[in-house]
């Protein structure tokens, strides 16, 4: 054996850097049923390829447009990190996208995920990536491809961070917002189920402040641990939404309050000089939001441009068909509830009656 050969014996290997390409094979294995099961028509739900293969004219589109998406979980990951609880952010991953392609009337289609970590713990990525199948599953999309990053140096070795990637399509003639969102149009507003994926940095701050541990009873509610009801996963709105735009005709437009909250987000949907006057009387807050506020010391200002308190998502409907519409979200499974109206002109685009009940 040459001097060379001996020392190629002895040199480093990418395990050595901290890079375990057995365990990447491992994961592929494991998620593959998990990714099967999101097949639909169009895409067939296998992996491993290069690219993610989708079919447009296998779902059915006759002139359709293309809506893409991207977008990550936030801070929220920090507290998946610290609980152990993994099962429920790729959810939260998949809301955070496919809800804003529901928005201009699109159907989810297609899914790709990036998941970038220290180091590869095969048991927590299939938690992760089982929650991201559960998401897909639940916005009737198909999860097509994705990719794990192993990035020791980049990364303290338990840290991990998620993008999401989401394509929908949806016929020319139906996209949204419609050119005819006007003053008398009824704002409905979908209840959430939490804090869903925006502002956690804020929340992370309050939990430090009350003392509290995640493992602690969450005093908002007392069956759960602190940790266990601040990863309530987004609420995916996509199909209830999609059946009330195929049985009614009165929904104009619709805004994902996410962060930026009903002030930063409902301002994207209105024509120029209207204003959406919403009466904070009428929205039902989630202890959660009680509890963030009055822990924190949050001002209701602050709460509205940060949180959603409440609200998910808020739908445009014309006056005459809110009931019909309020309807059919109800029957799909929603919580609904009128919140205000939209105006001519106003002081600034969404104003805000009476006071958030904090």
């Amino acid at each position: 054996m040459s001097a060379g050969q001996r020392d190629r014996d002895n040199g480093l290997t990418y395990s050595q850097s901290g890079v375990d390409i057995d365990a990447g094979n491992a994961l592929v294995k494991r998620i593959a049923p998990l990714v099967k099961a999101t097949a639909r028509p169009g895409a067939d739900g296998a992996i491993g390829g290069f690219g993610g293969l989708f079919d447009l004219k296998a779902a059915g589109y006759s002139d359709p447009l293309l809506v893409a998406a991207n977008d990550g979980v936030g801070t929220k990951l920090k507290v998946a990190i610290d609980t152990g609880l993994h099962k429920t952010v790729g959810i939260d991953l998949v809301a955070m996208c496919v809800n804003d392609l529901v928005v201009q009337g699109a159907e989810p289609l297609f899914f790709l995920d990036y998941y970038a970590c220290g180091a590869l713990d095969v048991d927590a990525a299939t938690d992760v990536v089982g929650g991201i199948a559960e998401g897909c599953r639940i916005a009737g999309c198909a999860l097509i491809g994705g990719e794990t990053a192993e990035m020791p140096g980049m990364y303290a070795r338990d840290d991990y961070d998620l993008a999401g990637f989401a394509v929908g399509a949806v016929d020319r003639d139906r996209l949204l917002p419609r050119a005819d969102v006007a003053a008398g149009d009824v704002l409905l507003a979908l209840a959430s189920s939490g804090v869903h994926s925006n502002g956690f940095s804020l929340v992370r701050k309050i939990v430090e402040r009350s003392g509290l541990g995640y493992a602690d009873a969450a005093p908002f509610a007392p069956s759960l641990s602190l940790g266990q009801a601040l990863m309530e996963p987004t609420r995916i709105y996509v199909r209830p939404l999609l059946a009330a735009l195929n049985e009614t005709t009165g929904i104009k437009a619709l805004a994902h309050i996410t962060g930026g909250g009903l002030p930063e987000n409902l301002p994207r949907v209105l024509p120029a000089g209207a204003t959406a006057r919403i009466d904070l009387a009428a929205v039902a807050v989630p202890e959660v939001f009680r509890w963030l506020a009055r822990t924190g010391g949050v001002a209701e200002r602050e709460m509205l441009r940060t949180f959603n308190c409440g609200v998910g998502m808020v739908v445009v409907v014309a006056a005459a068909e809110a009931g019909a519409v309020r309807a059919a979200l109800e029957a799909a499974g929603e919580t609904v509830a009128d919140i205000g109206r939209i105006e001519a002109g106003g002081s600034a685009p969404v104003v805000f009656d009476n006071a958030l009940d904090l």
